[in-house]
């Protein structure tokens, strides 16, 4: 008897629904995205056996260990060329895109401007890195300028966007009301725009940079200079597997030291330069 009692008054506080009511738009989708899973593995593994997977394995185990590490200096320097590639590429993106993204900001140009420039950042966002990549490597030949090249025009798709988004969340009075006074469009940027915005400028900025990093390792692959011009000369090596094991151990290498020391520097711009901690 109490048991009904209390499944009674379980009910009044949740009611129960019938299964078609539970079926809101985002249900719906959770279902499609199932069931479309389910249809993609079916088809990625049709025709391969756990056995062939197991030799695949033990085939990729013999052939890359134990590293190869004899041409240690040529591996450094090449990922030298690499952070040389994604810092100037960076440096350039974040130029040009502060200034496309005032243009892209619906709070801050007209809307005919806004429309033009972001059709014109989805555009380089469209094509792939390495597409880029390998446009620039028929323009230059295979040299770091066209790893350059490309990674500013990719980056460039993506922090127009993260800024005009930055610029179009914050208020623009203060701006607005130093240019009725008499300020210039730099100043009333300079005092009125960056100081608020320039935290999330920062922390975009720099995972743009890890971002880069990582692509400059990719890009080589077609030519564009980097560390991806020594691992691909390894791929076409018919002993070369194991210099591909210690290429791509350097990389992991490189690319967890980033992640690490990104984090650490994004905690301290915001906890350093966001708005909050300067107006306080």
């Amino acid at each position: 008897m109490k048991s009904r009692e209390d499944k009674s008054k379980a009910e009044l506080i949740m009611p129960t629904r019938k299964w078609h009511e539970k079926l809101n738009f985002l249900n719906v989708l959770l279902i499609i995205f199932l069931f479309l899973t389910l249809i993609s593995v079916k088809k990625i593994i049709k025709g391969n056996r756990p056995a062939d997977v197991m030799s695949g394995l033990n085939y990729f185990l013999k052939k890359f260990f134990p590293p190869d590490f004899s041409e240690f200096t040529i591996i450094l320097n090449s990922l030298a060329e690499t952070f040389q590639i994604a810092i100037v590429s960076t440096f350039f993106a974040i130029i040009l895109s502060l200034f496309i993204s005032l243009a892209a900001a619906r709070n801050i140009s007209p809307g005919w401007l806004v429309q033009g420039t972001r059709m014109l950042l989805n555009l380089t966002r469209t094509l792939p890195s390495l597409i880029w990549a390998f446009i620039f490597v028929i323009f230059f030949g295979p040299t770091p300028i066209a790893g350059v090249f490309a990674l500013t025009f990719y980056s460039l798709g993506y922090l127009g966007k993260f800024f005009s988004e930055s610029f179009e969340s914050m208020d623009i009075k203060v701006a607005l009301g130093l240019k009725l006074i008499g300020a210039s469009r730099f100043k009333a940027f300079v005092y009125g725009l960056w100081p608020n915005v320039k935290a999330q400028v920062w922390s975009q900025s720099l995972w743009m940079l890890e971002y880069n990093i990582r692509s400059a390792s990719i890009v080589g692959l077609v030519g564009a200079g980097g560390i991806g011009m020594e691992l691909n000369k390894a791929m076409e090596m018919a002993s070369g597997f194991q210099k591909v094991s210690a290429i791509l151990i350097c990389i992991l290498c490189i690319v967890i030291s980033l992640d690490l020391l990104g984090q650490a520097i994004r905690k301290w711009i915001t906890d350093k330069i966001s708005p909050k901690s300067i107006s306080d």
